[in-house]
């Protein structure tokens, strides 16, 4: 790319970058007002609202529109690469095996039940796999990832983020009183949490509430189910690739250009996971890489916020939030049964 070039298509993006970052600004001084809410979910209700005043969709559907599909794609593979120096197998390891292979579990019904139902449901599109990466993994980083590693298109992707963000927003005010009423001590209500919210930020705004011993365990559980993200995302693409080549002449054309089985991101995420886990690298660059990962999906989530129209989830409102409301409550109640099973903490 010449220099010519590189200037124009910068010209291009800076609209779109420009409000996202402003987005982002505004998402995290919100969030040190309610810290209860997570600032990745204000990032995407930010890009929900935007998406819906006249004015400022105007915008997004103009000259920001380059800066936003942008930032949608890129930061969010980069973010979710970021992600894999949260993760230590050590950590993981130290869990158990028998406590693996349940979250693993999990993870793996909870997908499968959300596919199911979708496509009972008749969803459109790629919704239904979306949606079940996004409430059994890790909410809309999940989303974006599975959607990036498959080539969905990106309405399909509107529905998913908007009732992942909703659920998951509901769940921190909904757990904390439904764990008192159960009566779950503090690290089997984080247990709960980590196998049962969302976003990692949603996790860590609801198991907080409970004191330092569930806020451990739940983010150490939470964890593990986004470890998961790499072996889901490409069983996803193996399926898509066999999928184009048994029905070459009925396929899309994104079904036609096959995604690599190991998306280049996913790879990324695997490698940083290895790298925290030998141990080289410092706490200084974990810290760093942290706060430029929660930056980037703040970005990233923004701009798939802004994507949503609410007109569009009217039409088929009814049964997209049937399926949300039952992948919810599916791995809810799956998480609380690992819960009596496990006995963690005792």
């Amino acid at each position: 790319m010449n220099r010519t070039t590189l200037g124009t298509r910068i010209r291009a993006l800076a609209p779109g970058l420009g409000i996202a970052l402003l987005a982002a600004i505004i998402a995290f001084g919100v969030h040190t007002l309610t810290p209860s809410v997570p600032a990745l979910t204000w990032a995407v209700l930010l890009g929900i609202v935007a998406a819906n005043v006249p004015v400022t969709a105007r915008i997004l559907s103009g000259t920001a529109k380059p800066g936003i599909g942008f930032a949608a794609k890129k930061f969010m593979r980069l973010g979710i690469v970021l992600l894999g120096l949260k993760l230590s197998i050590v950590d993981v390891l130290n869990l158990g095996w028998g406590t693996l292979l349940v979250i693993i579990g999990i993870v793996i019904i909870t997908f499968a039940g959300t596919l199911l139902g979708g496509k009972l449901l008749r969803l459109p599109g790629d919704q239904p796999i979306l949606m079940a990466a996004g409430f059994a993994i890790c909410g809309a980083s999940a989303i974006g990832a599975m959607s990036a590693a498959t080539g969905a298109k990106s309405k399909d992707a509107t529905a998913p983020i908007a009732m992942v963000t909703l659920c998951g927003t509901l769940a921190i005010a909904v757990l904390p009183l439904a764990g008192h009423l159960i009566g779950l001590t503090p690290v089997e209500f984080g247990f709960w949490v980590g196998a049962g919210v969302h976003d990692v930020g949603q996790v860590v705004a609801t198991a907080q509430t409970a004191g330092a011993s569930a806020l451990a365990i739940a983010v150490l559980v939470k964890l593990t189910r986004v470890l998961m993200l790499a072996p889901m995302v490409t069983a996803t693409t193996l399926v898509v690739r066999a999928r184009a080549r048994r029905n070459p002449a009925t396929a899309t054309i994104e079904e036609r250009v096959l995604p690599p089985i190991v998306p280049l991101f996913v790879a990324g995420f695997l490698l940083m996971v290895a790298l925290r886990s030998v141990g080289v690298v410092s706490p200084t660059l974990i810290d760093i890489a942290g706060h430029a990962q929660d930056w980037l999906l703040a970005l990233a989530l923004f701009s798939l916020g802004a994507g949503v129209r609410i007109g569009e989830l009217r039409r088929g409102g009814a049964r997209t939030a049937l399926l949300a409301l039952g992948s919810w409550i599916l791995i809810a109640v799956l998480a609380l049964a690992a819960v009596e099973i496990l006995q963690p903490g005792s």
